[in-house]
């Protein structure tokens, strides 16, 4: 992959030889393949998303809970052949899905292993920093969208992700997400089976963020058409020593604030957590499981 431009850095690194942005070069990347029950229940359903983390990250944000992969340094190199074993692995155990986490910088491998398609819903979970042309690629492959609606103030995600373009990018980029599956679909068990999910997790000190983020998100589709998930898990990680706003966890009256904002907005499909979701252990162990065959 010679002059990569499947995210918006657009970084131009030839990845047969050298690692882009995203920390990574062309081969594919696995640091844990499992069930995994701390998505919305509308992903997880009864046995868990059948989730498959990949190594790297082209946003790389200060405050990731998965820092241990995002940098790429820990994983598991696998072929698309193996990808799509594990794809049927994870469905054999009861997966209601297959949860691709993080997997932008791998979109042409990830397309290769899903030709043929799957028994189950694929969903594509993301940082919402992701490029139209990539996302048109996988028109076709991708039934439910889960990305990431981070930011709305430009100094934020300069701040925290150095991306200060952030907000039109994601955007435009959930835009299309919404053209390609339509409105949410669910089955009689109410799972997700298409449509786009959008995820917000609140920042410590950053609550009129938050609030430009609700309005965005209320103003892109008719009400009720896409979800959205207003999260309270921010967890400090090391690197937070530095952003002392970071340093902390979400206070109860800072999450109040942004659940009676999203009502107040009209937000239909939305998703609330107890803060108590804040916690290290809800982070999976990065070990290879399931990559390797083993789970």
């Amino acid at each position: 992959m010679s002059g990569c431009t499947l995210c918006p850095r657009r970084c131009g690194a030839d990845r047969e030889k050298n690692a882009g942005r995203c920390g990574v070069k062309n081969t594919l990347k696995a640091a844990r393949a499992s069930l995994h029950l701390w998505e919305e229940p509308s992903i997880s359903g009864e046995n868990g998303a059948g989730t498959v983390f990949f190594s790297g990250c082209p946003l790389r944000c200060v405050y990731c809970q998965n820092h241990e992969i995002s940098g790429g340094r820990i994983g598991v190199e696998i072929t698309p052949e193996r990808l799509r074993e594990i794809f049927f692995e994870l469905i054999a155990q009861g997966a209601a899905c297959v949860d691709l986490v993080t997997p932008t910088h791998y979109a042409p491998q990830i397309v290769e292993a899903l030709r043929g398609g799957l028994p189950v819903p694929v969903v594509y979970n993301c940082s919402g920093y992701e490029s139209v042309e990539t996302l048109k690629t996988l028109e076709g492959y991708i039934d439910v969208y889960l990305p990431d609606f981070k930011y709305a103030d430009p100094a934020a995600a300069k701040r925290y992700s150095d991306a200060p373009d952030y907000s039109g990018i994601a955007e435009a980029a959930i835009k299309e997400m919404y053209r390609q599956t339509g409105p949410q679909k669910f089955s009689e068990k109410g799972t997700l089976l298409r449509g786009v999910q959008v995820r917000h997790l609140v920042l410590p000190g950053n609550i009129e963020n938050t609030y430009g983020v609700i309005d965005l998100f209320s103003s892109m589709f008719p009400h009720g058409e896409a979800g959205f998930s207003l999260m309270s898990q921010f967890t400090p990680t090391p690197a937070c020593e530095k952003y002392p706003e970071l340093n902390r966890r979400l206070t109860p009256e800072e999450y109040e604030k942004a659940v009676d904002y999203m009502y107040l907005c009209g937000v239909e499909n939305g998703f609330v957590q107890e803060l108590s979701s804040a916690k290290e252990e809800y982070v999976p162990a990065f070990d290879g499981s399931g990559v390797c065959g083993k789970y």
